[in-house]
């Protein structure tokens, strides 16, 4: 069995449910049938379009995002699936901050919900810096089902990395 790194800090009866989809072979068909669509994000401007959606909505009175971009390079990082940074300059005798969030490419092919839980995760950080209870209430505040579209995104991370074939959706 391959080692469930994307799941450290669940409970043993979760990973031992995971391990059994594993073994059965129906990890990735467990999660096409929970997803079966993708989302029509595919470039930098229907990912502005969709953040500032979703931004707007929720977050109004946020800071506004300078820049929003696909980064190919957050493929390799394990850790990294979406960026939120704030870059300060000096400008005359005041501190300006231009806020970027960056989302991993390898969400151009992910499942609707997944992207939007990367891209509530990351506007979420306009408001609350730190993962604090208020951060993951202002995330369930956008996005009800974020706990579970965080978990499952866990699920399909770990079925990529298996290299699982799977449906376009999923693929």
């Amino acid at each position: 069995m391959p080692p469930l790194k994307y799941l450290t800090g669940y409970s043993p009866d979760v990973l031992a449910r995971v391990q059994a989809l594993i073994g059965a072979g129906r990890l990735n068909s467990h999660l096409s049938e929970r997803y079966p669509e993708s989302h029509t994000v595919r470039n930098e401007a229907a990912l502005i379009d969709y953040v500032q959606s979703i931004k707007s909505r929720y977050l109004r009175s946020a800071p506004p995002v300078a820049k929003i971009a696909w980064d190919p390079r957050m493929q390799q990082l394990q850790q990294t699936l979406g960026t939120h940074t704030a870059i300060s300059r000096v400008q005359g005798g005041r501190l300006k901050a231009k806020r970027e969030i960056r989302i991993a490419s390898v969400f151009k092919d992910a499942p609707a919900p997944f992207l939007k839980m990367i891209v509530v995760h990351e506007l979420a950080h306009l408001k609350e810096r730190a993962h604090d209870k208020a951060f993951y209430a202002l995330c369930v505040h956008m996005e009800p089902e974020y706990h579970q579209f965080e978990f499952d995104t866990r699920l399909w991370l770990m079925a990529t990395a298996m290299g699982v074939e799977s449906s376009p959706a999923l693929s």
